[in-house]
C-alpha cells in the first residue's frame, strides 16, 4: 500500500513511522508513506496557509488555494493515487471502526489530508472529491494524530505485516466482539491463577472457553456490540 499524507507538520509522523509494526511493514515492502508539506504550496511569501474567517469569529481557517495546489501536484507526480481513496480527517466524517479499516486495507493507495486550526475553507469540501473520516467524537488539535491512527489501523491488516495473520481474527471488534482474556507465566501471581482450562491441552475446550469469555466481556463492557433479535431481546447470554 502507498499512503500520501498532506500536512503542516510532517515531522510528527517520523517517530511513529520508524517504530514497531509500521516500521516492519515498510521494511517488508508492504507500506510506503510519502509526507507532503502543505506550506510548500502556499503563494504567500511567508508560506502562510491560513486566514481569518469571513463573518468574524475566533481562530483561523486553512485557505483553499494551497490545498487544491497540493492535491493537484501530488496526484500529478503519483498518478496511482487516482486508483485509491482520498480522505480528509474531520470530526464530521464517517467514524473509523474495524469494518471501515478492513475496507480501506483493500486499497492500494490512500491519500490523507490533515487539517488544523478551525478547519478548511468550505470550498475544499465542495471542490475536491474527498471522503471525510473521523476517529471519534472528540476534538484533536489537528488531523495528524487521527491520520496516524488510520495508517496504523489499516497497515496491520495488510497480508504479511503481522508475524501471524491469524492473530487478527481474535482481536477486539473483529466479528463484533471484544477479545478474550490472555494469560502467560507465572501460573500463580499473588493468588490469581491462570484458568485450568488453558493448561488442559484440550483445544476444543480452550476454543469454547475463549469464545464464551469474549462474549462475556463484550456483554459486560460493550453491550452495544451484542446482537439483538427482532423482538429487542438478546439472542443469548454468556455462560459464566
Amino acid at each position: 500500500m502507498e499512503i500520501d499524507v498532506i500536512t503542516l507538520f510532517p515531522t510528527m509522523f517520523e517517530g511513529v513511522l520508524n517504530e514497531s509494526i509500521l516500521k516492519i511493514a515498510q521494511e517488508k515492502g508492504r507500506l510506503q508513506v510519502r509526507l507532503h508539506q502543505l506550506r510548500d504550496y502556499s503563494n504567500d511569501p511567508h508560506h502562510k496557509v491560513d486566514d481569518r474567517p469571513y463573518g468574524g469569529g475566533p481562530g483561523m481557517v486553512i485557505k483553499p488555494e494551497p490545498v487544491f495546489a497540493a492535491l493537484r501536484d501530488v496526484e500529478g507526480r503519483h498518478p496511482s493515487i487516482a486508483k485509491g481513496r482520498r480522505l480528509i480527517l474531520s470530526p464530521q466524517g464517517r467514524v473509523l471502526n474495524d469494518e471501515f479499516a478492513q475496507e480501506l486495507s483493500q486499497e492500494e493507495n490512500l491519500l490523507l489530508l490533515c487539517g488544523r486550526y478551525e478547519g478548511f475553507d468550505e470550498r475544499v469540501h465542495q471542490g475536491l472529491d474527498l471522503e471525510e473520516v473521523s476517529v471519534g467524537d472528540y476534538v484533536l488539535s489537528g488531523g495528524e494524530l487521527a491520520a496516524m491512527v488510520v495508517i496504523d489501523a489499516v497497515t496491520r491488516l495488510l497480508p504479511g505485516v503481522l508475524g501471524n495473520d491469524q492473530s487478527i481474527a481474535s482481536e477486539s471488534f473483529h466479528e463484533g466482539r471484544l477479545d478474550f482474556p490472555q494469560y502467560t507465566r507465572p501460573f500463580d501471581f499473588e493468588g490469581r491463577r491462570v484458568p485450568d482450562v488453558l493448561l488442559s491441552g484440550n483445544h476444543e475446550r480452550i476454543r469454547h472457553w475463549r469464545e464464551n469469555e469474549a462474549f462475556r466481556k463484550t456483554y459486560e463492557k460493550r453491550r452495544d456490540l451484542v446482537d439483538f433479535d427482532s423482538g429487542g431481546e438478546r439472542n443469548s447470554e454468556p455462560t459464566v
